[in-house]
């Protein structure tokens, strides 16, 4: 949000420099991201003067040239200078350059020297308004008054007056500080505690002079929703004269980036961003019936608004109505047709105070987010509607003539009172770590307008202001008088008081965790941390995560970013992708993080929703080179099988044997060829594999990744318990056996290492593929496997009878499984 400094010290009078005041908004919670110098002429007019001009005569050598001599005061010689404007003339006050004045042309500049023109020498140059940046016009020189002092800079005279913009960030709790008021309020609080004696006067724009000034029938008003509506204020004001704004008015405007539109509508802005209050000007004769209706209308009615578009409102939108239609959607956008035009006569002045749920979701429902949704949206005071409806009804008067018709109509169905907070003394020097003076808290709390209702010498009963909407508890209060009393008042102690311990939890899966992640750094991987809020395009035309699973939000952050995530995938590739365009194209990421899922089930009467699943999981990306640029090895790319063998190393740093895992092939949207892994319970542990070139086409990465998900909550459930145990290693010979298998196209060596250990779960040990064969002498539809089977009994050695029965059996169960024969 912009503030003007120069407007600011319209409502506080102090000394600081801009800069001065950035760093003490940001001390107090107003972050101030910038300070920038705002010229309302570019260059300010720096080095003009006023001059007058003693002589002028024709260039002897020139049919449009003048020779003049002009006085620019100071005691110097009268300056000769050569001018071709028509309109110059002896005796005339004129704006002058002199040698060394800097001239702005749109982004260029020109630097006045001395110069000959046709023979004559100029020491400066006598302007017209475009050549100072004033206006545009270039008839002829600029002629002042008669009066106007010889050498009086033009910046005096034009009372040119620099501005500095700061650019305060407001978080979403301090709606109190999106007006100059709210800024200067603070301001003068920080000032009444840490500006060392420094003057400083705040004080808010006077209301005492408002009157009405005729009784009329008054435009009546009703609210039709008091859950969304909590008060409305409005009132009449006729014979208006609807025209330009004034200077002051469009200065101020401009100075924060908005556009003068006309002095109605220009008049509402200006309250807007002095008070915070969001303000509407109807146009009284289009309010058919006199009547102001506030509530909701019809589902699938349609309104234009004010920018020419049709939009369809939901019965969740509230409107402000006349007897027969919707005018405006309250709080977020006006009407086409209702709005203060040229022809207006008589205007209706609207000043309400909405709930922050209903103009949310409207704002978000149709993407449009203004300048009165952001602060709707988090809460204002409806105890201000009033004053501020009567500081914009006595400057339309001021500025656009009229007269203020009959009374306001305020309707407040249920009063908000001031929040009752009690403050204990012992609770604020234990938060603040510091003993803070009982007259210092009790100014803090003064300054920030906040009533002290009872006092006792333990602490305070007060009364916090509406308008500070994110002060509820002790807590916040405290917070408050810390801001203001300032952070860097809070000595540190040269001695460190803490519980601290070097075991932090013992929470198993919070350890394994932090081992597994030991273990990933250790292997060239980098831990990101990505938002659990996700875009639901991701999610379009996906039959792994489908649509309707995701978990939709309510209220969104923005249209991007509107579900939770079913799967850490996309936003691991966000990383890839900003990684790759900024040319770190080999990449190893892991993340911990919980993905969320809504399951549908039907029942006789339909779809259904049931309770969303929260799944903690941990995700590896692997993409580009696993060597490169390396004297003693040339450059080879990441594989697939080297993700396998991250992932199997994690499995065994569990604890978790392999051979306890069914390994099966996939392919589908998201994996081009992957496996999954299942516990023998049924439970999925995760999956891994190629990602889908559709997939990285559409998040604009053009090279291969691979990508696992595993189950941490699986993964840690069926983990051993407590430490892993370790044994010694048999001391009876390992048996190993090969088979040449030929099996179907469409079987895999998962298959085939899946059936093997369903045959034998006690003495098989392991089951490696060293060789794939199709082509030449095989069937089209055929390929060859070549595989070894590791054999090993702990307590005894394996005798010949017993390695045939297993073998037989095996090749039996791969023969009835997966139609395989030895070749």
């Amino acid at each position: 949000m912009n503030i003007s400094y120069n407007w600011l010290k319209e409502y506080l009078t102090f000394d600081m420099l801009p800069d001065e005041v950035a760093a003490a908004l940001t001390s107090i919670g107003l972050e101030t991201g910038s300070v920038e110098k705002l010229e309302t002429v570019k260059g300010g007019l720096e080095g003009l003067v006023v001059g007058e001009v003693l002589t002028c005569s024709e260039h002897p050598d020139s049919d449009h040239l003048h020779l003049t001599t002009v006085d620019v005061g100071a005691g110097g010689d009268p300056l000769p200078i050569v001018c071709g404007a028509p309109n110059v003339a002896a005796g005339q006050k004129v704006v002058v350059a002199p040698i060394g004045t800097v001239l702005y042309f749109g982004d260029k500049e020109i630097k006045i020297k001395k110069g000959k023109i046709r023979g004559a020498e100029s020491y400066g140059m006598i302007c017209a308004e475009d050549e100072i940046g004033i206006s545009a016009d270039h008839a002829g020189i600029i002629v002042l008054p008669a009066d106007t002092p010889v050498g009086l800079p033009a910046k005096t005279y034009y009372q040119v007056s620099d501005d500095y913009i700061l650019e305060v960030d407001i978080t979403p709790n301090r709606v109190d500080g999106t007006s100059h008021i709210g800024v200067a309020r603070d301001l003068a609080a920080w000032l009444r505690q840490n500006g060392n004696g420094r003057p400083f006067a705040f004080k808010k724009p006077s209301v005492d002079a408002y009157q009405k000034d005729a009784s009329v029938a008054p435009i009546t008003v009703e609210i039709a929703n008091t859950d969304a509506c909590i008060r409305y204020s409005g009132v009449t004001i006729q014979n208006v004269t609807v025209k330009e704004s004034p200077d002051w008015l469009k200065k101020r405007l401009t100075s924060i980036g908005l556009r003068p539109i006309n002095n109605i509508v220009d008049i509402t802005n200006f309250v807007l961003h002095e008070l915070g209050q969001p303000l509407h000007a109807f146009d009284a004769a289009k309010i058919k019936g006199s009547r102001v209706v506030v509530g909701t209308m019809p589902e699938g009615t349609r309104f234009v608004t004010l920018d020419g578009v049709e939009r369809t409102l939901t019965g969740h939108d509230l409107m402000i109505c006349n007897t027969e239609e919707p005018m405006c959607i309250g709080g977020v956008f006006g009407g086409l047709d209702s709005g203060v035009t040229e022809r207006t006569k008589d205007v209706f002045l609207e000043s309400a105070c909405f709930h922050p749920s209903w103009i949310r979701k409207t704002a978000r429902r149709f993407g449009l987010g203004t300048d009165s949704s952001f602060r709707f949206e988090r809460g204002l005071d409806p105890n201000q509607t009033v004053y501020a409806l009567k500081r914009a009804a006595m400057l339309i008067k001021e500025i656009a003539g009229g007269i203020i018709a009959g009374d306001i109509q305020d309707v407040y169905p249920q009063v908000v009172e001031p929040f009752a907070v009690d403050l204990a003394y012992k609770k604020i020097n234990s938060l603040t770590g510091k003993t803070i003076p009982v007259e210092t808290i009790k100014d803090i709390l003064s300054s920030l307008e906040m009533t002290i209702v009872s006092e006792t010498p333990e602490g305070l009963s007060i009364r916090v202001p509406v308008y500070r909407y994110d002060v509820r508890r002790d807590v916040d209060v405290i917070e408050d008088i810390l801001r203001i009393y300032g952070y860097n008042n809070i000595e540190c102690s040269n001695y460190v008081r803490a519980s601290l311990s070097y075991q932090t939890l013992t929470d198993k899966s919070y350890k394994s965790a932090n081992i597994i992640s030991e273990q990933l750094c250790g292997a060239g991987f980098n831990e990101i941390i990505n938002n659990s809020i996700s875009r639901s395009a991701y999610y379009d035309e996906l039959a792994t995560y489908p649509p309707a699973s995701c978990v939709t939000l309510e209220n969104p952050l923005s249209a991007d970013l509107n579900v939770m995530r079913q799967t850490l995938l996309f936003g691991g590739l966000q990383s890839v992708q900003f990684n790759i365009k900024h040319k770190h194209k080999n990449i190893r990421f892991y993340e911990f993080g919980n993905c969320y899922t809504r399951n549908r089930d039907n029942d006789k009467e339909g779809e259904t929703l049931s309770e969303i699943t929260e799944d903690y999981r941990l995700g590896l990306w692997m993409t580009g080179k696993r060597v490169e640029n390396n004297w003693a090895h040339a450059d080879e790319a990441t594989n697939v099988f080297e993700l396998k063998a991250s992932v199997e190393n994690i499995l065994r740093r569990l604890g978790i044997r392999l051979d306890k895992l069914t390994w099966n092939s996939i392919s589908n949207d998201v994996y081009s060829s992957g496996m999954t892994l299942t516990f023998r319970s049924g439970t999925p542990a995760g999956v891994f594999g190629v990602l889908h070139p559709v997939l990285l086409k559409k998040m604009d990465i053009d090279q291969e990744v691979f990508y696992a998900e595993l189950s941490w909550d699986a993964l840690i459930k069926d983990s051993p318990k407590g430490n892993v145990t370790f044994r010694e290693m048999s001391k009876f010979p390992e048996v190993k056996r090969d088979l040449a298998l030929l099996a179907d196209k469409s079987v895999s060596f998962a298959d085939i290492r899946n059936v093997a250990f369903n045959s034998e779960r006690k003495l098989l040990r392991e089951v490696k593929l060293f060789d794939v064969y199709e082509g030449k002498n095989l069937p089209p539809d055929k390929k060859s496997y070549a595989v070894s089977l590791y054999l090993q009994d702990d307590e005894k050695t394996l005798n010949d009878n017993q390695i045939e029965a297993i073998m037989s059996k095996m090749q039996r169960m791969l023969e009835e499984k997966l139609g395989t024969e030895l070749r």
